[in-house]
C-alpha cells in the first residue's frame, strides 16, 4: 500500500513524486510523454504565471478544455497557488458557461481550441473575467499555454496551504436551474486518497498504468488522475471516449487500472474489435456515476476475463467516495448492490424525519466522514439543506441489508442521471417553458438501454397553440446542453400535480418504469 504520510497538500503531490521517480512518465498524451520532474517543474511556473496575473490565494481560476496532459499542469500549478480550479463542463450551453464564470468570480481562464469561439462569445457578459489563455495556442490576442507558461520562474512558491482551503470547484446541476459549486478541499482530498486505498480500489503502484478517459469536469475524471499522480503510476490521458483509441491505448500501454462509466462499458461490449482485441492486461475495472444494467456487467465481465470489477458509489460533495462493490462480491444478488462503506465514512439510511431505520428498510442515503465537501460556494441555504448535523443527505433512496451491503432503491430527489450526467428536471422545464406554444411542462427520466436513463418532456400545449416533439427539441438544443435536452416529447391534457402544486413525478414515471424492479436504470 502507498504511503501517503508525505503529502501534507494538493502541492505536494508533484513535490513528492519529482524526488522519488523524477525520471519516470507521470503522463502520456497523444504521444508526448510528462515526466515526473518535468511536471513538477511546470507546476511551479503555471503557479508563477497565476500569481504573476494577480491570482491571490483562494481565486476561482476556470479551465475549460477537453481531458489533457496540460490540463493536470494547470490543476497541479493551481495547487501550489493556492487558487481553486473551476472544471467547467465544454458541454454546457453559452448562457451557463456564463453563469459558472460569474458564480464562480474567474478572473482567469484556460480555454482549449475548441471552446475559444465560446468563450470570445461569453467574455462580454462575464465582467470580471480579465486573462484567458489559449491552451492549444493560435489566438490572435489571447497567449499561448507554453509560451505564457515558459516565461515564468521555475521557483517552487511554496505558499503556505492548510486542510481547510479550498482546491477544486466542481458544478453540479442545480434543482432550481442553476448549478451549484461544490467546493473540496486539500484536507478532503488528502482524506480521500487514504479511503479510496482502504476501500481496496484506489491502490496503484508506481509504473502501473492507468488510463485517465472520463472528463477532467467530473470528480471521476480529475480523481482517476490525482490518485494516478499521487502513487507515482502513469497515467495515459485521452482527449475523449473514443472506443477505438480505448482499445489502442490497452493494447499499447498494456494498461492496468480503467474507471469507465457504464455506458461506455456497454458501448465496449458491443464494439466489433472486443473479441479480437488484446485487452488481458486490465486486472481492474472501477465503474461508477450511474447504475449499471446486470446484463451489461455480465457481458463486460466474461470479455475482461482476469479482470476484478469495482463499483463505486459516491457522490461530487463527498469528492467521490462513499461505498464500493469489491470484485469478489459480484455474485447473485449483490450485483445489484454498490457495496459497502469505505472505511473512515459512516452510512446510514434516514426517514423523512431524520431518524435512522432498520435494516432493510428503505429511505435517504446520508454520509458522513472527511471527505464531505465544505459546502456550495455562494449558496449557504442550499448547503444548510444538505448538510445536517455533519451529514450530507445525498437525495437517493436505498436500504442496507443484513450484511451491511447498500443497494440503491429509487430517488428521493429528481435528477436524472443519463450516461453518468446529471440532469435535474427543473433546469430542463425552465428552458422549455420559454417555447411559445408551451403551457406546462414536467421532464421526467425514462429507461433507456445505452443510457441508463433518458430525458423525456411531458407537455401540455396552450390553448389553439401546435407544436411538434421536434420543434420542442430543437427549441431546447438552443438553450441547454445537449445531453441535458429531452430525447422524446409526450404532450398530455394537464399534469398531476398535489395541492400544493408541485408535479407528481412518480405519478409521470410509474407507465413507463412499469415491471421495473429499482426506480433507477
Amino acid at each position: 500500500m502507498y504511503d501517503f504520510s508525505g503529502l501534507n497538500c494538493l502541492a505536494d503531490i508533484s513535490r513528492q513524486q519529482a524526488k522519488l521517480r523524477p525520471d519516470a512518465v507521470a503522463l502520456h498524451y497523444q504521444g508526448r510523454d510528462t515526466t515526473y520532474a518535468q511536471i513538477d517543474r511546470h507546476a511551479s511556473q503555471v503557479a508563477n504565471g497565476l500569481v504573476a496575473l494577480g491570482q491571490r490565494p483562494h481565486a476561482r481560476i476556470g479551465y475549460m478544455g477537453m481531458n489533457s496532459d496540460t490540463f493536470f499542469e494547470v490543476l497541479l500549478g493551481s495547487f501550489k497557488a493556492n487558487v481553486v480550479l473551476v472544471g467547467i463542463n465544454w458541454r454546457l450551453a453559452p448562457p451557463e458557461v456564463v453563469y459558472v464564470l460569474n458564480d464562480a468570480g474567474c478572473e482567469t481562464v484556460f480555454v482549449g481550441a475548441e471552446f475559444v469561439p465560446m468563450i470570445e462569445g461569453v467574455k462580454p457578459h462575464c465582467p470580471k473575467l480579465k486573462h484567458i489563455v489559449a491552451v492549444d495556442g493560435g489566438h490572435a490576442t489571447w497567449p499561448a499555454y507554453r509560451e505564457w507558461r515558459d516565461k515564468q520562474s521555475e521557483k517552487d512558491p511554496h505558499l503556505p496551504i492548510a486542510d481547510d482551503d479550498d482546491a477544486i470547484q466542481l458544478y453540479t446541476s442545480g434543482t432550481t436551474g442553476h448549478p451549484k459549486g461544490v467546493q473540496l478541499t486539500n484536507g478532503n482530498y488528502m482524506a480521500f486518497f487514504q479511503a479510496a486505498m482502504d476501500a481496496k480500489w484506489g491502490d496503484f503502484r508506481p509504473g502501473e498504468t492507468n488510463l485517465i478517459a472520463m472528463p477532467n469536469f467530473h470528480v471521476a475524471g480529475t480523481n482517476m488522475g490525482l490518485t494516478t499522480l499521487a502513487q507515482g503510476s502513469t497515467g495515459i490521458v485521452m482527449k475523449t471516449v473514443l472506443l477505438d483509441e480505448i482499445l489502442d491505448l490497452i493494447e499499447k500501454f498494456r494498461i492496468k487500472n480503467v474507471f469507465l462509466v457504464p455506458a461506455v462499458i456497454l458501448m465496449l461490449t458491443q464494439h466489433p474489435r472486443i473479441k479480437s482485441a488484446n485487452i488481458s492486461s486490465v486486472k481492474a475495472m472501477f465503474y461508477g456515476a450511474s447504475p449499471i444494467a446486470e446484463e451489461t456487467l455480465n457481458a463486460a465481465r466474461a470479455l475482461f476475463k482476469g479482470c476484478g470489477f469495482t463499483q463505486l458509489y459516491g457522490l461530487t460533495e463527498t469528492v467521490g467516495a462513499g461505498t464500493a462493490l469489491q470484485p469478489a462480491d459480484h455474485a447473485g444478488a449483490l450485483l445489484r448492490s454498490c457495496g459497502k462503506s469505505y472505511p473512515g465514512l459512516e452510512i446510514k439510511i434516514f426517514d423523512a424525519e431524520d431518524r435512522e431505520v432498520k435494516t432493510g428498510e428503505v429511505g435517504e442515503i446520508v454520509i458522513k466522514g472527511p471527505t464531505l465537501m465544505k459546502g456550495y460556494w455562494n449558496k449557504p441555504d442550499a448547503t444548510a439543506k444538505s448538510i445536517k448535523n455533519g451529514w450530507f443527505y445525498t437525495g437517493d433512496a436505498g436500504f442496507f441489508d443484513k450484511d451491511g451491503y447498500l443497494f440503491i432503491h429509487d430517488r428521493v430527489k429528481d435528477m436524472i442521471v443519463s450516461g453518468g450526467e446529471n440532469i435535474y428536471p427543473a433546469e430542463v422545464e425552465n428552458a422549455l417553458f420559454g417555447h411559445p406554444a408551451i403551457g406546462d411542462v414536467a421532464v421526467i427520466g425514462v429507461p433507456d438501454d445505452k443510457w441508463g436513463e433518458a430525458v423525456k418532456a411531458i407537455v401540455v400545449l396552450k390553448p389553439n397553440a401546435h407544436a411538434t416533439p421536434e420543434d420542442i427539441i430543437a427549441y431546447a438544443k438552443q438553450r441547454i446542453a445537449g445531453y441535458k435536452v429531452p430525447k422524446s416529447v409526450d404532450f398530455a391534457h394537464s399534469l398531476p400535480r398535489n395541492p400544493s402544486g408541485k408535479i407528481l413525478r412518480r405519478e409521470l414515471r410509474e407507465p413507463y418504469w412499469a415491471g421495473k424492479t429499482r426506480r433507477v436504470n
